[in-house]
């Protein structure tokens, strides 16, 4: 299979209504305009300068997050893992990461779930080549 063109994932839209209706999100911190969940967002090409950088801006409230699936996605659960609210994020099932280990497996405050099959991400035809899950970190939970 040839290497992905992107690692740019936009949310399946029904998946995050389940996940909304349970944790009502307050922000979505790895969008964009166009696939931005929350009113309130932070992305690359947010209108206010400040909001362009999703991994070092202010993060609020309940936090969604699906970041870029590259090699920087330890930075984002990292961060995750930091936030003193609950933050929930859709991550491909990569256990055999360090990440996976280091930052979720060992954390107290985590908690995975593997979706069950294969998501379609952005409105995509075929299901992603790789599984996926929600991994959630309520350190007041």
């Amino acid at each position: 299979m040839p290497p992905a063109v992107t690692d740019d994932w936009a949310t399946p839209r029904d998946l995050f209504d389940k996940l909304n209706a349970v944790y009502r999100f307050d922000q979505d911190v790895a969008a964009s305009s166009t696939n931005h969940l929350c009113d309130e967002w932070l992305g690359l090409d947010h209108p206010e300068e400040h909001k362009r950088d999703g991994l070092t801006g202010a993060w609020m409230g309940h936090v969604f997050c699906n970041p870029p699936y590259g090699r920087g996605i330890a930075d984002w659960v990292a961060r995750a893992s930091q936030h003193p609210d609950l933050v929930v994020l859709l991550l491909p099932a990569r256990t055999d990461t360090r990440w996976f280990h280091d930052l979720v497996l060992s954390n107290p405050d985590a908690d995975v779930e593997f979706i069950k099959g294969r998501l379609k991400y952005g409105g995509g035809r075929s299901p992603a080549p790789f599984p996926s899950m929600i991994v959630r970190f309520d350190c007041c939970g």
